[in-house]
């Protein structure tokens, strides 16, 4: 197995299914854990000297924090039936997350800072959707925490790929810092995580991380709940025709920031586009009304 994939604990009882340390893969900045919690259970910790968010993937929940009390937060069953809800706290905060439903899922993901922002709870209304690519390379996806957020390092995205189509395409990579000469950011150096989720059972997803001169180049079958680690490099995907992929995205490096490099052999891509796919939206903010 690829040292880049993490495969899933879930055996579909509560507590952490899925985890990234940073120590642990030698990375810089993203650690991440998925959990599940039944109504009336618990979840406690701190954030020490660590930006965090919390993202409601599905469920209700009471959250407590060091900050103010976030009551009833959530609404969507599962990330196929509405918009997120999510909590951003700055370092040294505590944060006790309460479900009141059975199966509520919470992925987390925090990253060390020595700045502070305004801790905040993310509603549905404060997600912005963009539909990108076209043809069936057309895809959805949900900023939580875009570029620009009050945060220091973290970047924070859900994208949906329907059935056979292809995303995080063309290939682009995000893994030198660099800046034009006119000041501007043309490209950020980003750790980033993959976390899926397929909306049936038996679904997959493929993904390639690869660089240009070869030294890495792997491919891998991400299933529900498995994460993709993508220290450098192209990192195309691809979701298995019948099934609707979701991955949660969590970024952090030189720059909050999304700034990418597409990869030139296939950049020409974009110029065939005509049109969205109709599938997209796979999900509004409509059903997130019509869930409350």
């Amino acid at each position: 197995m690829s040292d880049l994939l993490v495969k899933s604990q879930d055996a579909g009882g509560s507590g952490i299914f899925t985890q990234v340390s940073a120590a642990a893969v030698g990375w810089d900045y993203l650690n991440m854990a998925a959990q599940r919690l039944n109504a009336g259970e618990k979840f406690h910790t701190h954030t020490h000297e660590h930006e965090h968010i919390s993202v409601i993937l599905g469920g209700r929940a009471h959250v407590r924090t060091s900050h103010g009390d976030f009551m009833n937060v959530g609404r969507r069953p599962n990330v196929f039936s509405g918009m997120p809800y999510a909590i951003y706290l700055p370092r040294r905060s505590e944060i006790e997350i309460e479900a009141l439903s059975d199966g509520l899922e919470v992925a987390s993901c925090w990253v060390p800072t020595d700045q502070d922002y305004p801790a905040r709870l993310i509603t549905p209304a404060d997600v912005t959707v963009e539909l990108r690519g076209g043809g069936n390379a057309s895809r959805q996806i949900n900023s939580i925490l875009p570029p620009g957020s009050a945060c220091h390092r973290l970047v924070c995205v859900e994208v949906y790929t329907p059935s056979g189509n292809w995303s995080s395409y063309p290939p682009h990579k995000h893994d030198v810092h660099t800046v034009a000469p006119d000041g501007t950011l043309t490209e950020a150096d980003l750790e980033e995580i993959y976390f899926y989720k397929i909306d049936k059972p038996n679904g997959y997803a493929y993904q390639r991380v690869y660089t240009a001169d070869g030294h890495l180049d792997e491919l891998m079958l991400a299933r529900h709940h498995d994460a993709v680690l993508v220290p450098e490099g192209y990192h195309p995907v691809v979701s298995a025709h019948g099934y609707t992929t979701y991955y949660l995205n969590f970024l952090a490096g030189s720059a909050q920031s999304l700034a990418n490099t597409d990869d030139p052999a296939y950049a020409w891509i974009k110029g065939t586009w005509t049109g969205l796919d109709a599938r997209v939206p796979v999900v509004t903010h409509d059903m997130e009304r019509e869930g409350q």
